[in-house]
């Protein structure tokens, strides 16, 4: 349920109408100052709230109920875009944001090569995986705490911020000590212990599609996050498990539109591992920019033969080049800047 209310109320009105019904009525409150009017959402068990006695409150206008079991991340919620702020940059609103990478962090060499290389391109955010979730247990699983330790030193000599996936809640201490934005990977999209604790961390979560998720179990799952406090969350579309094998999954590009629609939460597009295939990723990701994504997250590696991980979906860093050079010319035909 929301509270839409009346036009120029101070913040202390506000914040006080918003105290008054939490108390009245035993339900969680959460503000949202608009520039013309402020909404006050009701968490909890509303459905015995009657709307009319709502409306007679003096500060409020109206009173709308919110179907979706989402609420925080809910656009009726939040009119307004949110926008991520890391490290000065901007994720979200008009900004296209480039992460770019290695799937996995195999050297310093490699990992500073690269980062100096994307940058020199335009992306904005360095991607790399320490720990590495694989399908098989004989599969390179990441360096661990040291990939970590060399994503720090790449920042150190690029300025780039850095991204990477998160796998145990025993790590979230050193993630938060090290990584600027903290990645949940799709196999760990509805692991619920581990969203409710980065919902208590002052950190961006990077949050993936799962991968069989429906849209509102997606959207189910930002909600751990942020009823926890934490309302910095990123979604990112992936590409979902069908009946395809051409593709290791299928890009679903109608989920921006739809969480443009149903969220105020910004959304990047991962084509590289939508795909799995590099000669796919530039096209898909432009179409994403068409679409209204807020930005993509985009495997680069040196000598993709050779990678330890993802090889086959990874662009080499010419290749990334001439993506962000179309890239440049595409955003501001949809109202982004890189």
């Amino acid at each position: 349920m929301i509270l839409i209310l009346k036009p120029g109320l101070s913040k202390i009105a506000v914040e006080s109408i918003a105290k008054k019904v939490g108390e009245d009525y035993a339900v969680q409150t959460d503000i949202m100052f608009g520039t013309e009017c402020s909404t006050v959402g009701l968490i909890g068990d509303t459905s015995k709230i009657d709307m009319g006695k709502l409306e007679l409150y003096d500060s409020v206008d109206r009173v709308m109920r919110v179907s979706e079991p989402y609420k925080k991340a809910n656009r009726k919620f939040h009119n307004d875009d949110t926008v991520v702020d890391v490290c000065g940059r901007k994720i979200g609103g008009s900004k296209l944001a480039i992460i770019a990478g290695p799937c996995s962090v195999e050297s310093e060499k490699q990992l500073v090569g690269i980062a100096k290389s994307v940058k020199e391109s335009g992306a904005g955010f360095l991607r790399g995986g320490a720990f590495k979730p694989r399908t098989s247990p004989y599969s390179f699983q990441g360096l661990g705490e040291e990939g970590l330790d060399l994503l720090v030193e790449a920042r150190r000599q690029t300025g780039l911020p850095i991204v990477s996936e998160i796998m145990s809640t025993s790590y979230i201490d050193r993630f938060v000590e090290n990584v600027d934005v903290i990645q949940v990977g799709a196999r760990n999209m509805q692991n619920f212990d581990l969203l409710k604790e980065l919902g208590k961390v002052n950190k961006p979560i990077l949050l993936k599609r799962g991968l069989s998720s429906t849209i509102e179990e997606w959207l189910m799952s930002a909600e751990y996050i942020m009823a926890q406090g934490n309302n910095d969350v990123i979604l990112c579309e992936r590409g979902i498990r069908t009946f395809e094998t051409y593709t290791r999954n299928t890009l679903d590009l109608s989920a921006i539109l739809v969480i443009k629609k149903q969220s105020h939460l910004p959304i990047l597009v991962d084509p590289s591992h939508a795909t799995g295939h590099a000669w796919m990723v530039e096209p898909l990701a432009l179409a994403a920019i068409a679409a209204g994504a807020d930005g993509l997250l985009i495997e680069v590696h040196n000598d993709p033969p050779h990678a330890l991980c993802d090889g086959q979906q990874s662009l080499t860093p010419k290749q990334f080049d001439s993506l962000m050079g179309k890239a440049k010319q595409m955003a501001p035909l949809f109202n982004k800047e890189i």
